[in-house]
């Protein structure tokens, strides 16, 4: 795995290519911070956002966990696609999708929640983002101590659902999420943004590259294994299907300036 910023390959793999650029959020655009409500975007890495938004050769793509709406709140740079909810909600410039639910799933959901919510009440720290279709519990700032305990209450609250497969669980950087049971993920909505833009914009020639920091991203760097540029942002991880990394959302923000140079924008 070869460090981004470093790659003497990176000027000539960009130079004069339609770029479709997809971003993460959390740890990736914004650091990792103790609650989600607390991750703001750097004002130069959003600035930085809005000058290649207005690029013609690169198509910008913030994709998150998080809900469409919370995301766009977040971000706020205008005529680019937003995809919230790993996939499950994409809007943008002559795209939109939304997928459907069962409601089979939402009733799950809601009882899934209010359950959790009752019996870690007591359990300082332990905090739910409802993101609609979805929800995680993050326990990032709860004890060490009592981390077991709160795995160990999701694991008996989810257990007869995942068991009629009503849900799917999955794990992030210290959290669980629990998320429809659809054949569907961020790797998935990359290849489908990537056809439909391709389609509008009658190219086939667009190279997509890829920068996120969570387990979730994996889904996406498989894909484009043999067809971009995938970059992970954290330390050096052998077991990520990814073919670069980025220390830190500091380094992201350094390559965006790089990007910029590349093509040819001051």
């Amino acid at each position: 795995m070869k460090n981004l910023l470093r790659a003497l390959e990176l000027k000539s793999k960009l130079k004069n290519k339609n770029l479709m650029l997809f971003l993460d959020y959390d740890g990736t655009l914004s650091p990792i911070v103790q609650t989600p409500d607390r991750a703001v975007l750097p004002k130069r890495t959003k600035t930085l956002l809005e000058t290649l938004s207005k690029k013609q050769k690169c198509k910008l793509v913030i994709i998150s966990g998080r809900s469409l709406k919370d995301v766009k709140k977040r971000v706020g740079v205008g005529g680019i696609t937003y995809v919230g909810n790993h996939g499950f909600q994409i809007e943008g410039p002559g795209i939109k999708l939304n997928k459907a639910v069962p409601q089979k799933y939402k009733r799950s959901l809601k009882k899934i929640k209010s359950d959790l919510i009752k019996r870690t009440s007591l359990i300082k720290d332990v905090f739910i983002e409802d993101k609609g279709l979805s929800f995680s519990l993050h326990y990032r700032m709860v004890d060490k101590k009592k981390v077991s305990l709160v795995r160990k209450i999701f694991r008996q609250v989810v257990c007869n659902y995942l068991t009629r497969n009503d849900i799917e669980v999955k794990n992030g950087k210290k959290l669980l999420e629990v998320r429809p049971t659809i054949n569907w993920d961020k790797g998935k909505a990359v290849l489908w943004l990537l056809s439909k833009r391709q389609f509008i914009s009658k190219n086939d020639k667009m190279l997509p590259i890829y920068v996120g920091d969570d387990v979730t991203d994996e889904d996406a760097f498989r894909v484009l294994k043999n067809k971009g540029i995938s970059v992970f942002v954290g330390r050096p991880n052998k077991k990520s299907n990814a073919k670069y990394y980025l220390k830190s959302p500091k380094e992201v923000t350094y390559f965006l300036v790089r990007l910029k140079e590349i093509l040819g924008m001051t």
